[in-house]
């Protein structure tokens, strides 16, 4: 899943000319077996240049040159040598070598120590606690909590457990390259029988070897449909850096079962998906099937225009995606997309001058100010960091906050009446983290790192700056504090989610996950942690019992019941969480008015429209005077209340 460098002497013109032979040339080197006549080296041996010139291919120094074409051959040199060597590993007993068990079991211990060291200082009423730490078969790359309570966990197999090395098979095409994926029920607790497998459907890629595996949708895009269901965009095609997949997937989340829809016209590695206030999910960016250096300016709409937007949770939506009718030329991926309450998209790009407004009912796109980040000389971009869309009350969030994806700025960018402002700094920059929008409206960030596969000490070096275990906390007036620290570091593909019971689940970033593991040949590769914020620890909490079983419509008057209705003072709808490389288009915090009080019922007022909150699932919570909430029940939003919950 990560970046392949262009090395020194590479020209980026000759390589953008050449991308798509060089795909192919790339791919099928990895595909077929090293023939008779090809060059070989010895694993221990550098590549020398006479193999290289034996491995040069007369069409490629036809299409790219001699120095593009010498470098294609030393390419496909150097990864049969490295499959070479993992074959050799595993065969001599692996995969501890390069990494032995007992540097997993020490680091494991040290940081297990220093939690429980640092953490006897902050109280838990007032910072949270963490609690549980537990295997999972899942890395959790990708997350989604869906309206049954479960956990949808979906990554990929790996291909190494070395975490000084890349385990994703990005660059690998064929059988070995394929998607895996896992429901947790956390009401079935943290053992093995907590966790279900759900396995994507086969598909057979356009990647030039017929291969039949699960589908590698890790590195997609994904949001949540109308109905409650999952709607996930691109994966990994496989070969020349990071190349995008067409894949258009479902997940069923009553049914635990998947669904294939027709391929996007064009193959989308870190795509952003959104749900605007239609109930219509907008694809946008992302790498395409050419391979990495390609981000596709073409947004894809689904369900497609022509096709209704589907509300009945019974009900697969099927169909092909269309073209809408903007583009969003981004030049970097994962872009942040929200729905804010004026019904528009916005889309904030990590490059500070892509910063772009879509009006989904006139298709079209609209420039933003360019964002005052404090890059240092000669970066271009921000670095993968999260936002939220701030929340506004009954009237749903009209601003978002950007915060994270430069080490080396701790402030924070608030976009609001389209204008840029800077915001209340945190402790310090952090990349790779992850914000969360408790139900008291008050900011939580957990996780991060130094850079992508830098965790403060150098690419692919798993020894990580602790600091960035440490939590912050923002409250309403803007300030920020520090808290506990979590057990594992977690920064590339870490994610949080906050379950309807108010924990936070927190799992993500396979290296971590890999270096700390004490029993690395199980199937249990993963770990989650269970955070327990403050209200949790702050006494007795307010009950909700009841909600309407049928969806709600907007600006509607409707009945909860309260076995605590006097301890009762708020009301908030929370949008579940869905989230990758710290981008969670979905997080949304709305408030409801409480407008009447009769026994143990209350009379809420639903969101004014869709613009306030886009139809789908909501977790409903009431809330007391110090903000403590109750645990969630789950409430449909949607224009026509058809259908119940199943």
């Amino acid at each position: 899943m990560s970046r392949t460098t262009v090395p020194p002497g590479r020209r980026l013109a000759a390589l953008l000319r050449a991308c798509t032979v060089a795909a192919v040339a790339a791919s099928t080197a990895l595909a077929v077996p090293l023939s008779a006549g090809a060059a070989t080296t010895p694993d221990d041996q550098p590549i020398t240049a006479a193999q290289v010139r034996a491995e040069t291919r007369a069409d490629e120094v036809r299409a790219f040159g001699p120095e593009e074409a010498g470098y294609l051959a030393w390419q496909r040199l150097e990864r049969r040598a490295a499959l070479r060597e993992a074959a050799h590993t595993r065969a001599e007993g692996g995969p501890d070598n390069g990494y032995p068990l007992p540097i997993r079991v020490h680091r494991l211990e040290m940081l297990t120590k220093t939690q429980a060291e640092i953490n006897k200082k902050f109280d838990p009423s007032v910072f949270g606690k963490f609690t549980d730490y537990f295997t999972s078969p899942e890395y959790g790359d990708h997350v989604a909590l869906l309206p049954t309570g479960k956990v949808l966990l979906f990554s990929f197999e790996p291909v190494e457990t070395d975490p000084t090395q890349e385990p994703a098979p990005t660059n690998i095409i064929g059988s070995a390259n394929k998607g895996r994926a896992y429901l947790w029920d956390p009401s079935q607790g943290t053992g093995p029988g907590a966790f279900k497998p759900v396995p994507p459907p086969n598909v057979t890629l356009d990647d030039g070897t017929a291969a039949n595996r699960p589908a590698p949708f890790f590195c997609a895009g994904h949001s949540y449909l109308a109905n409650g269901m999952v709607g996930i965009f691109g994966g990994n095609l496989g070969g020349n850096g990071g190349a995008g997949a067409k894949l258009s997937l479902i997940f069923d989340p009553w049914t635990e079962s998947w669904t294939r829809n027709p391929d996007m016209s064009v193959g989308r590695w870190y795509p952003s998906v959104v749900t605007g206030a239609d109930g219509r999910q907008l694809i946008m960016s992302g790498q395409s099937e050419i391979g990495w250096g390609t981000p596709t300016p073409i947004v894809e709409r689904f369900p497609a225009k022509k096709d209704p937007v589907v509300f009945d949770s019974k009900k697969v939506p099927k169909g092909p995606v269309d073209r809408f009718g903007a583009d969003a030329p981004f030049t970097t991926d994962y872009p942040q997309l929200f729905s804010l309450n004026d019904g528009k998209i916005y889309g904030l790009g990590r490059v500070p001058n892509q910063q772009w407004v879509f009006d989904p009912k006139t298709e079209t796109r609209a420039d933003l100010p360019t964002r005052p980040d404090n890059l240092a000389p000669g970066v271009m971009n921000r670095n993968y960091g999260s936002a939220v869309a701030l929340p506004n009350g009954p009237k749903g969030p009209d601003s978002v906050l950007i915060l994270g994806g430069n080490n080396a700025d701790p402030n924070t960018y608030k976009l609001s009446g389209g204008k840029w402002s800077k915001d209340t700094p945190r402790a310090f920059g952090r990349t790779q983290d992850d914000t969360l929008i408790f139900p008291d409206g008050n900011l939580f960030t957990i996780n991060g790192s130094y850079d992508i596969r830098d965790y403060g000490n150098g690419l692919y070096n798993p020894n990580a700056d602790l600091k960035y275990r440490q939590v912050e906390m923002r409250d309403k007036e803007g300030t920020w504090k520090l808290g506990p620290v979590q057990r594992l570091p977690r920064g590339y593909h870490s994610n949080a989610v906050i379950l309807p019971d108010g924990r936070v689940m927190i799992t993500g970033d396979e290296l971590q996950q890999i270096a700390n593991n004490p029993n690395i040949k199980t199937e249990n590769g993963g770990t989650i942690e269970i955070y327990e914020p403050w209200y949790l620890h702050s006494g007795a909490r307010p009950k909700l019992d009841s909600v309407p079983g049928n969806g709600v419509r907007y600006n509607r008057s409707f009945n909860v019941t309260s076995s605590t209705e006097k301890q009762v003072t708020r009301a908030v709808l929370m949008s579940p969480i869905t989230s990758t490389h710290a981008v969670d288009t979905a997080q949304r915090h709305v408030e409801l008015q409480i407008t009447k009080r009769q026994g143990n019922q209350l009379t809420l007022q639903s969101p004014p429209s869709a613009n306030a909150a886009p139809p789908g699932y909501y977790m409903l919570f009431l809330l007391d005077a110090k903000g403590v909430p109750s645990e969630a029940k789950w409430v449909k939003l949607d224009a026509t209340s058809a259908g119940s919950l199943p």
